[in-house]
Protein backbone atom coordinates (compact mmCIF):
# COMPACT_ATOMS: atom_id res chain seq x y z
CA UNK A 1 0.00 0.00 0.00
CA UNK A 2 1.80 3.61 -0.81
CA UNK A 3 1.53 5.72 2.37
CA UNK A 4 -0.95 8.09 1.66
CA UNK A 5 -1.24 11.67 3.50
CA UNK A 6 -3.91 12.72 6.24
CA UNK A 7 -4.51 16.41 6.76
CA UNK A 8 -6.34 16.69 10.47
CA UNK A 9 -7.44 19.52 12.81
CA UNK A 10 -7.00 19.11 16.00
CA UNK A 11 -8.71 21.33 18.61
CA UNK A 12 -7.53 21.68 21.86
CA UNK A 13 -7.46 18.65 24.11
CA UNK A 14 -7.42 18.02 28.16
CA UNK A 15 -7.01 14.90 29.45
CA UNK A 16 -5.45 13.73 32.76
CA UNK A 17 -4.27 16.71 34.91
CA UNK A 18 -2.17 19.26 32.24
CA UNK A 19 -3.46 21.26 29.57
CA UNK A 20 -1.69 20.60 26.01
CA UNK A 21 -1.50 23.00 23.23
CA UNK A 22 0.24 21.30 20.82
CA UNK A 23 0.58 21.98 16.84
CA UNK A 24 1.90 21.14 13.56
CA UNK A 25 5.21 22.60 12.43
CA UNK A 26 5.99 23.56 16.07
CA UNK A 27 9.38 23.40 15.58
CA UNK A 28 9.34 25.00 11.79
CA UNK A 29 11.38 28.01 12.75
CA UNK A 30 13.38 26.45 15.61
CA UNK A 31 14.82 23.51 14.04
CA UNK A 32 12.91 22.60 10.61
CA UNK A 33 15.23 19.62 10.25
CA UNK A 34 13.75 17.80 12.96
CA UNK A 35 11.07 15.81 10.85
CA UNK A 36 14.09 14.63 8.39
CA UNK A 37 16.31 13.42 11.18
CA UNK A 38 13.98 11.70 12.84
CA UNK A 39 12.57 9.92 9.78
CA UNK A 40 16.13 9.10 9.00
CA UNK A 41 16.99 7.82 12.52
CA UNK A 42 14.06 5.67 12.56
CA UNK A 43 14.28 4.34 8.35
CA UNK A 44 17.73 3.24 9.65
CA UNK A 45 16.89 1.47 12.56
CA UNK A 46 13.83 -0.47 10.91
CA UNK A 47 15.98 -1.52 7.59
CA UNK A 48 18.73 -2.50 10.21
CA UNK A 49 15.73 -4.89 12.72
CA UNK A 50 11.92 -4.54 10.86
CA UNK A 51 10.51 -5.43 14.13
CA UNK A 52 11.53 -1.98 15.03
CA UNK A 53 8.67 -0.17 13.63
CA UNK A 54 6.58 -1.97 15.82
CA UNK A 55 8.79 -1.47 19.25
CA UNK A 56 8.73 2.17 18.35
CA UNK A 57 4.95 2.32 18.12
CA UNK A 58 5.13 0.17 21.55
CA UNK A 59 7.36 2.82 22.88
CA UNK A 60 4.91 5.63 21.92
CA UNK A 61 1.98 4.05 23.72
CA UNK A 62 3.95 2.73 26.68
CA UNK A 63 5.26 6.42 27.51
CA UNK A 64 1.93 7.84 27.12
CA UNK A 65 0.42 5.64 29.57
CA UNK A 66 2.06 6.69 32.11
CA UNK A 67 2.15 10.28 33.33
CA UNK A 68 1.45 11.56 29.94
CA UNK A 69 3.45 11.90 27.14
CA UNK A 70 6.42 13.45 28.44
CA UNK A 71 9.40 10.59 28.05
CA UNK A 72 9.01 9.56 31.01
CA UNK A 73 10.11 6.06 30.13
CA UNK A 74 13.03 6.98 28.64
CA UNK A 75 14.85 7.81 31.68
CA UNK A 76 17.42 5.64 33.48
CA UNK A 77 18.27 7.12 37.13
CA UNK A 78 18.44 3.33 38.74
CA UNK A 79 16.33 0.37 39.33
CA UNK A 80 12.85 2.74 40.12
CA UNK A 81 13.03 4.71 36.86
CA UNK A 82 9.45 3.83 35.49
CA UNK A 83 11.18 1.77 32.64
CA UNK A 84 11.88 -0.83 35.00
CA UNK A 85 7.96 -1.51 35.97
CA UNK A 86 6.68 -4.70 35.37
CA UNK A 87 4.07 -3.61 32.69
CA UNK A 88 6.74 -2.21 30.37
CA UNK A 89 8.61 -5.61 30.32
CA UNK A 90 9.90 -5.90 26.60
CA UNK A 91 9.51 -2.34 25.87
CA UNK A 92 12.98 -1.15 23.24
CA UNK A 93 13.50 1.56 20.78
CA UNK A 94 15.54 3.39 23.26
CA UNK A 95 18.48 3.72 21.26
CA UNK A 96 17.01 5.10 18.66
CA UNK A 97 15.41 7.48 20.76
CA UNK A 98 18.89 8.76 21.71
CA UNK A 99 20.48 8.29 18.66
CA UNK A 100 17.94 10.63 17.08
CA UNK A 101 18.42 12.89 19.96
CA UNK A 102 22.11 13.13 19.83
CA UNK A 103 21.80 14.41 15.92
CA UNK A 104 19.04 16.92 17.19
CA UNK A 105 21.36 18.52 19.78
CA UNK A 106 23.97 19.08 16.79
CA UNK A 107 21.54 20.60 14.67
CA UNK A 108 19.48 22.87 17.02
CA UNK A 109 20.82 22.03 20.52
CA UNK A 110 18.23 22.23 23.59
CA UNK A 111 15.07 22.89 20.82
CA UNK A 112 13.70 19.50 20.09
CA UNK A 113 12.02 17.66 24.11
CA UNK A 114 12.01 13.60 23.91
CA UNK A 115 8.72 13.17 24.11
CA UNK A 116 7.93 14.77 20.77
CA UNK A 117 11.23 12.48 19.19
CA UNK A 118 8.84 9.30 20.75
CA UNK A 119 6.01 10.30 18.62
CA UNK A 120 7.31 11.53 15.56
CA UNK A 121 9.40 8.27 15.64
CA UNK A 122 5.97 6.08 16.07
CA UNK A 123 4.52 8.04 13.02
CA UNK A 124 7.62 7.15 10.87
CA UNK A 125 7.59 3.29 12.49
CA UNK A 126 3.93 3.34 10.92
CA UNK A 127 5.13 4.67 7.35
CA UNK A 128 8.27 1.99 7.28
CA UNK A 129 5.81 -0.98 7.85
CA UNK A 130 4.01 0.17 4.86
CA UNK A 131 1.25 2.25 6.69
CA UNK A 132 -0.24 5.89 5.92
CA UNK A 133 1.43 9.08 6.65
CA UNK A 134 0.42 11.70 9.17
CA UNK A 135 0.98 14.85 10.72
CA UNK A 136 2.14 14.89 14.58
CA UNK A 137 1.17 18.09 16.18
CA UNK A 138 4.38 18.34 18.50
CA UNK A 139 5.62 21.10 21.24
CA UNK A 140 5.66 18.58 24.26
CA UNK A 141 8.15 19.25 27.42
CA UNK A 142 10.11 16.48 28.64
CA UNK A 143 8.66 15.27 31.89
CA UNK A 144 10.21 16.12 35.46
CA UNK A 145 8.90 12.29 37.25
CA UNK A 146 10.15 8.46 36.22
CA UNK A 147 9.04 5.90 38.80
CA UNK A 148 8.01 2.55 38.71
CA UNK A 149 5.04 3.13 40.74
CA UNK A 150 3.60 5.09 38.84
CA UNK A 151 3.44 2.78 35.67
CA UNK A 152 0.58 0.16 38.02
CA UNK A 153 -2.59 0.78 35.96
CA UNK A 154 -0.64 -0.26 32.06
CA UNK A 155 -3.12 -2.09 30.05
CA UNK A 156 -1.56 -5.55 30.60
CA UNK A 157 -2.19 -8.82 28.40
CA UNK A 158 -4.40 -10.95 31.26
CA UNK A 159 -6.68 -7.92 31.62
CA UNK A 160 -10.32 -8.36 31.42
CA UNK A 161 -12.52 -6.50 28.66
CA UNK A 162 -13.93 -4.25 31.63
CA UNK A 163 -10.63 -3.20 33.18
CA UNK A 164 -9.21 -2.51 29.71
CA UNK A 165 -12.16 -0.25 28.70
CA UNK A 166 -11.83 1.28 32.13
CA UNK A 167 -8.18 2.02 32.16
CA UNK A 168 -8.59 3.52 28.47
CA UNK A 169 -11.86 5.39 29.63
CA UNK A 170 -9.41 6.99 32.43
CA UNK A 171 -7.20 8.33 29.85
CA UNK A 172 -9.96 9.97 28.31
CA UNK A 173 -9.94 7.36 25.56
CA UNK A 174 -13.04 5.24 24.59
CA UNK A 175 -14.27 1.88 23.28
CA UNK A 176 -13.16 2.64 19.63
CA UNK A 177 -9.68 3.86 20.76
CA UNK A 178 -9.57 0.89 22.14
CA UNK A 179 -10.00 -1.45 19.63
CA UNK A 180 -8.17 0.75 17.24
CA UNK A 181 -5.02 1.46 19.46
CA UNK A 182 -5.11 -2.55 19.94
CA UNK A 183 -5.12 -2.67 16.28
CA UNK A 184 -1.54 -1.30 16.27
CA UNK A 185 -0.78 -5.25 17.31
CA UNK A 186 -0.71 -5.63 13.04
CA UNK A 187 2.88 -5.14 13.28
CA UNK A 188 5.34 -7.13 15.61
CA UNK A 189 5.97 -9.89 17.92
CA UNK A 190 5.38 -10.98 21.32
CA UNK A 191 7.36 -13.30 23.32
CA UNK A 192 5.87 -16.90 24.53
CA UNK A 193 6.04 -15.57 28.36
CA UNK A 194 3.11 -13.93 27.84
CA UNK A 195 1.31 -16.57 25.99
CA UNK A 196 1.76 -19.47 28.88
CA UNK A 197 -1.33 -18.72 30.87
CA UNK A 198 -3.55 -18.48 27.90
CA UNK A 199 -2.38 -21.63 26.42
CA UNK A 200 -2.00 -23.99 29.76
CA UNK A 201 -3.35 -22.45 32.99
CA UNK A 202 -6.28 -20.56 31.47
CA UNK A 203 -8.71 -21.27 33.74
CA UNK A 204 -8.96 -20.30 37.61
CA UNK A 205 -8.31 -24.07 38.73
CA UNK A 206 -5.41 -24.11 36.50
CA UNK A 207 -5.32 -25.72 33.52
CA UNK A 208 -7.13 -25.70 30.02
CA UNK A 209 -6.85 -23.21 27.04
CA UNK A 210 -8.66 -20.03 25.95
CA UNK A 211 -11.62 -21.19 24.75
CA UNK A 212 -11.52 -18.39 22.07
CA UNK A 213 -8.74 -19.58 20.35
CA UNK A 214 -10.13 -21.05 17.09
CA UNK A 215 -9.13 -25.27 17.16
CA UNK A 216 -7.46 -24.53 14.09
CA UNK A 217 -4.93 -22.54 15.43
CA UNK A 218 -4.65 -23.61 18.74
CA UNK A 219 -2.35 -26.30 17.52
CA UNK A 220 -0.34 -24.30 16.52
CA UNK A 221 0.46 -22.24 18.65
CA UNK A 222 1.34 -24.51 21.24
CA UNK A 223 3.98 -25.39 18.55
CA UNK A 224 5.26 -22.27 18.50
CA UNK A 225 5.15 -21.95 22.64
CA UNK A 226 5.38 -25.62 23.88
CA UNK A 227 4.71 -25.67 27.96
CA UNK A 228 7.90 -25.55 29.56
CA UNK A 229 9.30 -24.14 26.81
CA UNK A 230 11.29 -20.81 26.01
CA UNK A 231 9.64 -18.25 27.00
CA UNK A 232 11.24 -16.00 25.07
CA UNK A 233 11.13 -17.33 22.05
CA UNK A 234 8.52 -14.71 19.69
CA UNK A 235 6.05 -15.17 17.52
CA UNK A 236 3.95 -13.17 15.45
CA UNK A 237 1.34 -10.74 17.28
CA UNK A 238 -0.96 -10.63 13.67
CA UNK A 239 -0.56 -13.98 12.11
CA UNK A 240 0.66 -13.76 8.54
CA UNK A 241 1.01 -10.22 8.85
CA UNK A 242 3.03 -9.33 11.69
CA UNK A 243 5.49 -6.87 9.37
CA UNK A 244 3.13 -5.25 7.47
CA UNK A 245 0.27 -2.20 8.75
CA UNK A 246 -3.39 -3.41 7.96
CA UNK A 247 -6.71 -4.53 8.62
CA UNK A 248 -5.44 -7.86 9.23
CA UNK A 249 -5.31 -7.61 12.82
CA UNK A 250 -9.02 -7.10 12.71
CA UNK A 251 -10.49 -9.98 10.95
CA UNK A 252 -7.76 -12.47 12.74
CA UNK A 253 -9.50 -11.28 16.13
CA UNK A 254 -12.81 -11.83 15.04
CA UNK A 255 -11.92 -15.53 13.16
CA UNK A 256 -10.87 -16.71 16.76
CA UNK A 257 -6.92 -16.43 15.39
CA UNK A 258 -5.75 -13.52 17.93
CA UNK A 259 -2.61 -14.38 19.62
CA UNK A 260 -2.72 -11.69 23.26
CA UNK A 261 -5.57 -12.82 25.58
CA UNK A 262 -6.43 -9.31 25.14
CA UNK A 263 -6.67 -8.64 21.76
CA UNK A 264 -9.21 -12.06 21.73
CA UNK A 265 -10.99 -10.51 24.31
CA UNK A 266 -12.27 -7.63 22.03
CA UNK A 267 -14.24 -10.04 20.31
CA UNK A 268 -16.44 -11.23 23.38
CA UNK A 269 -17.85 -7.40 24.61
CA UNK A 270 -20.30 -6.42 22.32
CA UNK A 271 -19.15 -2.93 22.24
CA UNK A 272 -16.00 -3.42 20.96
CA UNK A 273 -16.85 -6.64 18.69
CA UNK A 274 -19.56 -3.94 17.22
CA UNK A 275 -16.58 -1.33 16.32
CA UNK A 276 -14.95 -4.38 15.30
CA UNK A 277 -17.08 -5.38 12.86
CA UNK A 278 -18.22 -1.76 11.47
CA UNK A 279 -14.74 -2.04 9.84
CA UNK A 280 -16.10 -5.30 7.58
CA UNK A 281 -19.96 -3.44 6.43
CA UNK A 282 -20.74 -4.92 3.07
CA UNK A 283 -20.66 -0.99 2.54
CA UNK A 284 -17.07 -0.78 2.96
CA UNK A 285 -14.31 0.17 1.90
CA UNK A 286 -15.65 2.97 -0.33
CA UNK A 287 -19.08 3.74 1.77
CA UNK A 288 -17.86 2.33 5.27
CA UNK A 289 -15.41 3.40 7.98
CA UNK A 290 -11.38 3.55 7.04
CA UNK A 291 -9.52 1.85 9.46
CA UNK A 292 -6.44 3.56 8.40
CA UNK A 293 -8.02 6.98 8.72
CA UNK A 294 -9.80 5.93 12.26
CA UNK A 295 -6.44 4.48 13.55
CA UNK A 296 -4.64 8.04 12.65
CA UNK A 297 -7.01 9.94 14.71
CA UNK A 298 -6.88 7.58 17.80
CA UNK A 299 -2.88 7.68 17.90
CA UNK A 300 -2.63 11.32 17.22
CA UNK A 301 -5.67 11.49 20.21
CA UNK A 302 -3.19 8.83 22.53
CA UNK A 303 -0.36 11.36 21.91
CA UNK A 304 -2.17 14.50 23.34
CA UNK A 305 -2.23 12.36 27.21
CA UNK A 306 -0.99 14.80 29.81
CA UNK A 307 0.72 16.44 27.84
CA UNK A 308 3.32 19.31 29.75
CA UNK A 309 3.95 22.03 27.66
CA UNK A 310 5.66 25.30 28.76
CA UNK A 311 7.13 25.72 32.18
CA UNK A 312 5.29 22.31 33.15
CA UNK A 313 8.51 20.62 31.68
CA UNK A 314 11.98 20.59 30.10
CA UNK A 315 13.62 19.87 27.05
CA UNK A 316 16.13 17.51 28.40
CA UNK A 317 19.48 17.33 26.54
CA UNK A 318 19.84 13.64 26.97
CA UNK A 319 16.54 11.53 26.79
CA UNK A 320 18.06 9.36 29.49
CA UNK A 321 18.53 11.87 32.17
CA UNK A 322 16.97 14.62 33.50
CA UNK A 323 18.72 18.28 33.19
Amino acid sequence: MVPFVLSLLFFSFLMGSSEGQLQVGFYSNTCPQVDSIVHATVRDAVLSDPNMAAVLLRLHFHDCFVEGCDGSILIDNGPQSEKHAFGHQGVRGFDVIERAKAQLEVSCPGVVSCADIVALAARDAIVMANGPAYQVPTGRRDGLVSNLSLADDIPDVSDSIQLLKAKFLNKGLTVKDLVLLSGAHTIGTTACFFMTRRLYNFFPGGGGSDPAISPNFLPQLKARCPQNGDINARLAIDEGSEQKFDINILKNIREGFAVLESDARLNDDIATKNVIDSYFSPFGPLFGPSFEADFLESVVKMGRIGVKTDFLGEVRRVCSAFN
